[in-house]
Order: C-alpha cells, then sequence, then structure tokens
C-alpha cells in the first residue's frame, strides 16, 4: 500500500469515527442517583454536549472517583472520559484534580503504549490549594506524534520505598494528524464557541483544556463551571462535577 493510500485509509477511519457520531451518535452520559441537578444541566442549550468518538478504547481512565479522600489522604482525578480521548494538538493541556492541599511529592508519567518505559516522568509542585490543575506538555518539551496512543499518569507519593501505596490517576490521548482533523472540524482557538464545537466533535482534551484556560483567565464566571460540570457528568467525573458546582454557588453568595 502506498503513502497516499495509507493516508487515504486513516483518513475514512477518523471520518467514520467523528462524523458517525456528529450525525446522531448517543452521548456517553452516567447519571448519578439522586442527582436532581444532572438532567437540568444537560438539558441547557448554553452547556456542551460531548459526543465519544466511536471504535474508541474502553476502560481507558485510571481513578476517577473521590471517595475515600476524606481522611489525610488526598485524592485525585484525571479529567477524562474512559476512553482514548482525541486532540489535535502536538501539546494537549492534561487536567487534572486535587481534593485536598497535599505536601506529598506528585509526578506526572507519560508513556508511549509502544513501549514500557516512561517517555516524561517529573515531579510536579505540590499545589498550594484544592481543585483542577494542569500539565502543560510544551513546558515539558514533548510534543505528541500522530497516530500514537499514550497513556498518562499523576502520581502522590505516599512512600517512595512502597510504589503500591501510591495515589494514581490517569488517562488516554491520541493526536490525529492535523489536515484530518481540520477537516473534521477541529478547533485550535480557545472560546466559548470552541469549547462547544470541540466537545459535539469528540475532541474531548480541546473542549477540556480551554475551558479550563477560560475558567482560569475568569474564575467568578459561574456559566463556565457549569458548562465544565457538565462535561464532567458526561463522563462519569460526577464527584468533580459536584466540587465545580459547589465553587460556582459559593461565588453566588
Amino acid at each position: 500500500m502506498t503513502e497516499v493510500e495509507k493516508r487515504g485509509t486513516r483518513l475514512a477511519s477518523w471520518r467514520y469515527r467523528f462524523i458517525a457520531q456528529i450525525l446522531g451518535a448517543t452521548i456517553f452520559f452516567v447519571a448519578s442517583p439522586g442527582d436532581t441537578n444532572a438532567a437540568a444541566l444537560q438539558t441547557e442549550s448554553d452547556l456542551p454536549q460531548y459526543n465519544a468518538p466511536s471504535n474508541m478504547t474502553p476502560r481507558a481512565r485510571l481513578g476517577g472517583s473521590l471517595r475515600g479522600g476524606e481522611g489525610e489522604d488526598p485524592a485525585v482525578a484525571a479529567l477524562v472520559p474512559d476512553h482514548v480521548g482525541i486532540t489535535i494538538k502536538q501539546h494537549p493541556a492534561l487536567n487534572w484534580f486535587l481534593s485536598k492541599q497535599t505536601s506529598l511529592p506528585i509526578t506526572f508519567t507519560l508513556i508511549d503504549e509502544r513501549s514500557i518505559h516512561a517517555l516524561v516522568e517529573r515531579p510536579l509542585a505540590p499545589p498550594h490549594q484544592a481543585g483542577v490543575h494542569t500539565v502543560k506538555l510544551e513546558d515539558l518539551g514533548f510534543a505528541l506524534q500522530s497516530n500514537v496512543q499514550y497513556r498518562w499518569y499523576i502520581s502522590v507519593i505516599k512512600d517512595s520505598g512502597s510504589p503500591s501505596q501510591d495515589i494514581v490517576t490517569g488517562g488516554m490521548i491520541e493526536r490525529c494528524e492535523f489536515n484530518e482533523c481540520s477537516i473534521l472540524g477541529a478547533m485550535t482557538t480557545c472560546t466559548r464557541e470552541a469549547v462547544m464545537a470541540s466537545a459535539v466533535k469528540g475532541f474531548w482534551y480541546d473542549a477540556m483544556g480551554c475551558l479550563c484556560d477560560l475558567i482560569e483567565s475568569n474564575p467568578a464566571d459561574t456559566a463556565l463551571r457549569k458548562q465544565r460540570a457538565a462535561l464532567l457528568r458526561q463522563v462519569g467525573l460526577h464527584d468533580v462535577a459536584d466540587w465545580d458546582l459547589a465553587q460556582s454557588h459559593a461565588r453566588q453568595r
């Protein structure tokens, strides 16, 4: 098969995954028992709706529940779906949540699914507060290759001599080739409109990364927090969504 034929095959595959979802695939949404706010959130037209790409690897998220973090130890959650998330960017932002401030060492690890060796393994400065935090691959000097699946982890190290005690979360990411993503409508700007477009077209990391940037620039904007909570609920991260909404309500008082 020639390189042109290979490129055409990859493009057809991406078109099938993304266009099928845009034309009517069911949104991946997990309802939380007893949650009266979730249904109402999803009916508002100003909230993003995430359409998960079809044929993506399931069970790709590690962790996600904040339960068990009520003691001395913090809980962590990667802000990712439970399948391989897609991006157009070489240097995407990887967002994660910390339930409480900690002085414990925190490490970021990135591996290529083709290898068992870490491509990146760096200590992170422990955040000064609970909430959503970001790892920017550009700051680490690493660029994602296209059509390669990567797995990333955030590890809170309780005992350097006992890795089994680490508090770990993580997810998977894949970058599609720029021209292929562009044909499928990927957004390279960061606006409220870009968040909506990226989510509905299946570019999770671009939608969430942009939304987190907007919230960081406009921390008092409760509408942005409601949008993030809506996306988090759609991929089953109800605990983090509840925290975000609580922050939104606290700012309204």
